[in-house]
């Protein structure tokens, strides 16, 4: 096998007694890195003080990452024009801060019958929000909601 290491001085082919005695005098792990390789490559390491920075290293790349917070928005099909400006008021304020705005028509019992009023409301919202975000997914209902996202705009 193939042994490599940062602390190996003749770096080359050894069979796999030379390569744990080796490991073993370094009191250090023979890793295997390319088992497929022709001959395989063994890497003379600390296996803990490894795995300890692959950790460290998953654990920095995930706090780097945004989260998504989503704020829902709840309307009624008959939702009267004070409301509506409130809840709008409350759209632009999210959309602001960097959240994405989900806003829903939800619909109860007969209320169905009034679908058109339901997808002209939450098309009108996301016409009084075209400054503060764009429109990820257009009006679509599902079961007894009709749904819309809103994602803010990039700064």
């Amino acid at each position: 096998m193939r042994l490599v290491g940062d602390n190996i001085e003749n770096i080359g082919i050894y069979s796999l007694r030379d390569a744990l005695k080796i490991a073993n005098d370094m009191s250090l792990d023979l890793v295997v890195i390319s088992p497929k390789a022709e001959p395989p490559v063994c890497k003379v390491i600390d296996y803990q003080k490894f795995l300890y920075q692959q950790k460290k290293k998953q654990k920095e790349i995930k706090s780097n990452t945004q989260k998504v917070v989503t704020k829902e928005i709840r309307f009624g099909p008959n939702t009267d024009e004070h409301d509506y400006n409130f809840k709008l008021n409350h759209a632009k304020k999210f959309l602001e801060e960097g959240t994405k705005v989900k806003a829903f028509v939800f619909f109860k019992g007969r209320t169905i019958l009034f679908k058109e009023q339901g997808e002209i409301l939450l098309l009108r919202l996301a016409q009084d929000l075209e400054d503060y975000g764009k429109v990820e997914q257009l009006p679509k209902l599902e079961g007894k909601r009709m749904t819309i996202f809103i994602s803010p705009l990039k700064k």
